[in-house]
């Protein structure tokens, strides 16, 4: 039986403008009414900011937050390639390009927003394919939602807040080939308009580690992939 959009539960989902982005979202709209929030943490890839209102009007959001943080770049100094731009970035996994806690620092803070308005889940883009950065994999996902929890425990017992869950595709094993045929399904050639580029061109440059991940993915999911690329 569907579910009317008043029953449905609420998500807050962390956008990045990117292909997993629209895929999450498409993967979750069935089940809840969705809230999107997104970062700017001086990230050198800012066209991922623009990417992500796109991706929020595709699905309709409830309401999109832009959250500034370009503090952290500066705190961030030259331990990563994605927030310094003097260093280059790498076609293949390198531990350069792993942003340190990034995703609890961003989980942290929707999950802030989530128990101030009743929303249930909060949910980011990763999967099975990200097994190499550490604060992807869904033991951390897990962990993090218990310290949140606790950090409301008496206005969750008073029913004051919601419990919520800490949710990515991972957790449920979903591959990012997987998780593009439901967006693809959804949304069709929309999907071409996300940023997954860790540079800043005017197209994909189509040779960083985020490139690749997303041709190799188009190639697996057997969707022709439609992204203009600098290099194919």
């Amino acid at each position: 039986m569907v579910q009317k959009r008043s029953e449905l539960k609420k998500a807050v989902l962390i956008i990045s403008g990117g292909l997993d982005s629209l895929c999450l979202g498409a993967y979750l709209s069935k089940k809840y009414d969705l809230y999107g929030i997104t970062f700017s943490y001086g990230q050198r890839a800012s066209n991922e900011l623009r990417a992500a209102k796109k991706v929020g009007r595709f699905l309709h959001l409830k309401e999109h937050k832009i959250i500034p943080l370009d503090f952290m770049k500066g705190l961030y100094q030259d331990s990563n390639v994605l927030t310094n731009s003097k260093d280059s970035i790498p076609g293949k996994f390198d531990y350069s390009i792993v942003v340190p806690i990034r995703n609890a620092i961003f989980v942290t803070i929707a999950s802030a927003w989530a128990f101030s308005f009743g929303a249930s889940l909060v949910a980011y883009g990763a999967h099975k394919n990200d097994f190499k950065y550490p604060d992807c994999r869904p033991i951390f996902a897990k962990k993090l939602e218990s310290a949140l929890n606790l950090g409301e425990i008496d206005g969750i017992n008073l029913g004051i807040r919601k419990k919520i869950q800490v949710w990515s595709p991972y957790s449920a094993g979903i591959t990012k080939s997987t998780l593009i045929k439901s967006g693809y399904g959804k949304f069709g050639d929309k999907i071409f308009q996300t940023w997954s580029c860790y540079q800043n061109f005017i197209k994909h440059c189509g040779r960083c580690e985020s490139c690749n991940n997303r041709k190799t993915a188009f190639v697996k999911a057997k969707i022709r992939d439609l992204t203009e690329y600098l290099t194919i």
